[in-house]
């Protein structure tokens, strides 16, 4: 609501200081009818946008829910150390944004073609208009502008950020992955330290009672039995696959296998400035020459 409230209510405003403006330059035959025509383009306009930032703010509210739930994975691998939670849960985390991905996705690519079209003709319109442009003439292409604007740059950053959080959490395994391999190597090694001590208390208490040849007959390492290292590399073995895993399936907001991530926003941005260079080229270059 704070989004819907902060977007919503400037633009408003514009529209509705654009359509008194008017009324107050454009000779009428009646004030009545002035007001009624103030008050039907209005109310249409306030309708139309409402709808289309409600859609957005809505696809924008179901990603940082997905986030929350990226959170708490996160947590989880602080508290568990079952590789069989982790993949279970991270399975089920893809099954929803798969789930939001497949009931946005139309509604994304629509809402970006419509955007792209309705920019690019406002602004083939505005370039090649040979009068002046004043707030008038242009206060309703610029206001529909902005909330068109802001209703695809929302989606995009929701759908980015999730995108972004699904593939971060390779590298809180790969932490957690290093973390628990070198605390269990430090404890073999405590264990392996405490042994050889042991083993020199044992020797010296030899050397008292038994003659030098029984002491070279006495020679002992402590090694970790097979059913011990069995279990430590089963582990290891259950961590890396863990690791692979979530580095082979990052998970994210996807469009027709396309995932919606910084190399998608890029993408995009550079064929928005293709198209504004193409228009401004057919209309400002053409037209000077």
């Amino acid at each position: 609501m704070r989004l819907f409230v902060l977007w919503l209510l400037p633009c408003l405003i514009l529209k509705i200081a654009r359509e008194i403006i008017r009324i107050l330059y454009v000779q009428r035959e009646s004030w009545w009818l002035s007001v009624a025509v103030l008050f039907t383009l209005v109310l249409s306009w306030t309708y139309v946008s409402t709808i289309s930032l409600i859609a957005s703010i809505l696809f924008h509210l179901v990603c940082n829910l997905q986030v929350i739930h990226f959170e708490d994975y996160a947590k989880l691998l602080e508290r568990e150390s079952d590789v069989l939670i982790f993949v279970y849960e991270h399975i089920r985390l893809r099954f929803h944004l798969s789930k939001i991905s497949h009931r946005f996705r139309i509604y994304l690519l629509l809402d970006f073609l419509v955007v792209t079209a309705s920019q690019f003709m406002t602004l083939f319109q505005t370039t090649g208009y040979r009068g002046v442009i004043t707030f008038i003439n242009g206060g309703d292409f610029a206001v529909s502008s902005v909330v068109q604007v802001v209703g695809i740059i929302l989606c995009l950053h929701a759908a980015t950020k999730i995108s972004h959080r699904a593939q971060g959490i390779a590298s809180l395994a790969s932490r957690w992955h290093a973390l628990a391999t070198c605390t269990s190597a430090d404890a073999s090694q405590l264990r392996g330290s405490n042994s050889v001590g042991n083993l020199e208390a044992f020797n010296n208490s030899l050397y008292m009672t038994y003659s030098e040849s029984d002491l070279e007959s006495v020679e002992y390492v402590a090694l970790p039995t097979p059913t011990q290292l069995a279990s430590y590399l089963s582990s290891y073995n259950r961590r890396q696959a863990f690791v692979m895993y979530l580095q082979s399936n990052p998970g994210g907001i996807t469009l027709y296998g396309w995932t919606v991530d910084r190399g998608l926003i890029n993408t995009i941005f550079f064929i928005e400035l293709s198209l504004v260079t193409f228009v401004l080229g057919k209309t400002i270059v053409f037209s000077s020459t």
